[in-house]
C-alpha cells in the first residue's frame, strides 16, 4: 500500500511541475510581474540585448540593454505585430538607444503589452529609420 502513495504521490508532483513549467507568454517572467524581452539581432547589425518591463502603477517602465551600441542616438519603439510581421508605423514611442541603454515610461499597462501582439524595435538611426538593428516580441 504504501508503494501505492509514493508512486502516485510522484505522479502529482510531475503533473504540477510540467503545468507550472508550461506557463508562459513571449516574454520571460521574472519576480514581481518584471518581464524581460530577448532583443535579437537583425540584418547583421551585430547589437541583440534586452528590454525589461516593469509595471509601475498604471503605465510600464522600459529598460533596454543593447550590446555593439554605435554611440549615436537609436530610435526605439513598441510595433504591433511581430518581429516576422511588424507594422512599420509605432504604437508607443520609446527614449533613443544611446551608448546601449534606453528607459522609458509608457502609460499603458504591462499586461495589455502582452495580450496586443506587440514588439521592441530597435532602428539604425533616426536617418536609416527603415532599417532594424534588434527587434523582440513581447
Amino acid at each position: 500500500m504504501s508503494k501505492r502513495i509514493t508512486l502516485l504521490a510522484t505522479l502529482v508532483l510531475a503533473t504540477l511541475s510540467l503545468a507550472v513549467a508550461g506557463c508562459g507568454g513571449g516574454g520571460e517572467e521574472a519576480g514581481g510581474g518584471e518581464v524581460t524581452v530577448e532583443l535579437a539581432e537583425e540584418n547583421g547589425s551585430g547589437q541583440s540585448g534586452t528590454a525589461t518591463l516593469v509595471p509601475e502603477g498604471e503605465g510600464t517602465r522600459v529598460t533596454i540593454e543593447l550590446s555593439n551600441s554605435p554611440g549615436a542616438a537609436q530610435p526605439v519603439h513598441i510595433h504591433p505585430g511581430t518581429c516576422e510581421d511588424l507594422d512599420p508605423k509605432p504604437a508607443y514611442p520609446l527614449e533613443d538607444v544611446a551608448g546601449g541603454s534606453s528607459e522609458s515610461m509608457e502609460n499603458t499597462s504591462l499586461e495589455e503589452l502582452q495580450n496586443g501582439d506587440f514588439a521592441i524595435n530597435v532602428h539604425k538611426s533616426a536617418d536609416e529609420i527603415e532599417t532594424y538593428v534588434a527587434c523582440g516580441d513581447i
